[in-house]
């Protein structure tokens, strides 16, 4: 199926698993659909599997929106009480449809719960509530994390009741925008199918390289963090500068803290220096970053952070900003505040989803979960790009199920595509919109137009208005998180920035106790007498003592 019938089928309102090989345009489609409801006025929740995954459609997790959080059940009585949180309530009232990208790392009992939810805050049995619902992903990624001893049956989302009573239409993009036409995109195919000829093998094969580690100029993808480290770690000793190093500051429950270690990109202490090569691990369309940007640290601000020069030339300063696993009320109950970057030479195959890079030394020769090796070619465009250290058999395998599925889905979407005509399905377009409540009229769709576009080019000027304004209702640290989509780390950044260049505005209620203010306040000041405040020597000064957010609060009112 092309993308112009997928998002015809997605305009009209049915509900849709969208799918198709690595670089097949899933996540163009998706942002093509989103700006159409958004120019319609039809509210829209975008969410992913995992935080890494989310970043890419600069949405939440599923977890998070949906409020089953790391729950293995909800029960009537929790959602009675999110139902009793205004912000909450409002939210599953008002949205029209949802999008949960990276199905394939969804586990198929939370894709029940969130079910689960819309039924219970829709007053509604139909499936996730009567919303439309689109998930989005390849099945041949790396499966949803889940007990040991777990089958995929159990935990693909395919598998689900959910998935079954959702009924979605398979969209299974066809065209190939990654990889075109070439060796690399048969090689992917012959995986997906399961059956890698010899030819295959041997180009794979004619890509090796027994000490490619002596060059830099492409990152290198492993399928064990200890290579990674490793090579990082020597290339970072070649630097003949000394080292800045970057606790993360951690806060919350032991067990969650363990949870996000694992899935944050950022190390819990980043050590750099001039010259390095990193990778942004987050995205921050405002600051000009996104997961993936790779570029060199080419020194320090005055303040201690990096700065970091772009492939692109861009040059960005890299401030902290925080990961959290919250509750279902957005109070955080564990949160990781880091500087966004890692060391780049070299990274692991699971954490290189969703990227595309033009060259890649890739070691399969440790493959040790199915799918791994083709995660990792397929972040090439083509084999010219690609140095290979070893492959070994299981980089060539894939999941059965996920294999079986994936045939019945090309299946599927080709029924489907035979059935529905683009222009009958044009004829569905009105009929949703207003059964969603969004408009039609062609004066206000110019004025919504008009207006998203304004909001995209002021965005970078006016975030700090937009915080001010939530200040001026008395809004919390965190409820102004929640209403801006923003991490805490961020919210109390531009406080802090409000602070310095409005000294009229009241602030009190922001103020963290006496006891921490006055411990930073003299660390600041025991600073101040040498060099300029850094906020992460602040930290290290007070050794633990006090969170990195608490400092942030205090610094709202030492700032002159």
């Amino acid at each position: 199926m092309n993308q112009s019938k997928a998002l015809a089928i997605l305009k009209s309102g049915r509900n849709v698993f969208l799918t198709g090989s690595a670089g097949a345009g899933k996540t163009y489609v998706l942002n093509q659909y989103i700006t159409y409801l958004k120019e319609h006025k039809i509210p829209v929740a975008t969410t992913a599997s995992t935080g890494i995954a989310a970043t890419h459609m600069n949405g939440q997790t599923i977890h998070s929106w949906s409020g089953i959080g790391i729950k293995d059940e909800i029960s009537y009585k929790q959602m009675s009480n999110l139902k009793e949180k205004k912000y909450f309530r409002d939210k599953m009232d008002n949205v029209k449809v949802l999008i949960v990208d990276e199905i394939s790392m969804l586990h198929r009992n939370q894709l029940e719960l969130v079910n689960r939810v819309l039924k219970f805050f829709k007053e509604n049995e139909l499936a996730f509530g009567g919303i439309q619902v689109i998930f989005s992903g390849d099945f041949f990624q790396l499966p949803p994390i889940g007990n040991q001893e777990e089958t995929s049956r159990q935990k693909f989302a395919f598998m689900s009741d959910a998935w079954l009573e959702a009924e979605p239409v398979i969209c299974y993009l066809t065209e190939q925008h990654r990889q075109s036409e070439n060796d690399l995109n048969s090689i992917l195919n012959e995986i997906r199918n399961g059956e890698v000829s010899q030819r295959s093998i041997d180009l794979l094969e004619s890509r090796v390289e027994f000490h490619p580690d002596e060059g830099e100029q492409e990152t290198k993808l492993f399928t064990h963090n200890a290579d990674v480290e490793r090579i990082n770690k020597a290339y970072l000793e070649q630097i003949g500068s000394s080292s800045k190093f970057f606790p993360a500051m951690l806060k919350g429950n032991d067990g969650l803290l363990e949870i996000l270690k694992r899935s944050v990109l950022a190390p819990e202490n980043l050590e750099l220096k001039t010259g390095a090569q990193v990778m942004f691990i987050k995205n921050n369309y405002e600051v000009g970053y996104v997961n993936g940007t790779l570029g060199r640290v080419t020194g320090f601000t005055d303040k201690g952070n990096p700065l970091v020069k772009t492939l692109d030339n861009d040059l960005i300063e890299a401030k902290v900003e925080t990961w959290a696993i919250e509750d279902e009320t957005g109070k955080p109950l564990a949160s990781f505040v880091q500087i966004p970057l890692r060391l780049a030479w070299a990274i692991t195959v699971h954490k290189s989803q969703g990227m595309t890079m033009d060259a890649a030394m890739i070691d399969l020769s440790r493959a040790f979960e199915k799918g791994q090796g083709y995660v990792a070619l397929s972040r090439l465009r083509d084999l010219s790009g690609l140095k290979l250290r070893g492959l070994n058999q299981t980089a060539l395998e894939v999941d059965k199920l996920a294999m079986r599925a994936d045939f019945r889905f090309r299946e599927l979407s080709q029924e489907w595509d035979d059935s529905l005509d683009e222009k009958d399905l044009e004829n569905e377009f009105i009929g949703f919109i207003v059964h969603c409540g969004g408009i039609t009229d062609k004066k206000e769709l110019a004025k919504q137009k008009e207006k998203l576009t304004q909001k995209g080019k002021a965005e970078k000027v006016s975030t700090y208005q937009l915080t001010k304004k939530l200040v001026e209702e008395k809004l919390t640290i965190d409820q102004m998180a929640e209403r801006r989509g923003l991490g805490k780390g961020t919210i109390l950044s531009h406080l802090i920035h409000i602070a310095e260049i409005d000294k009229e505005i009241d602030l009190d209620i922001y103020r963290p106790s006496e006891v921490i203010f006055e411990k930073v306040k003299a660390a600041a000041q025991k600073q101040a007498k040498e060099e300029k405040t850094s906020l992460a020597k602040i930290y290290a000064e007070l050794k633990n003592e006090v969170s990195f957010d608490e400092i942030k609060q205090s610094m709202i009112f030492l700032v002159n």
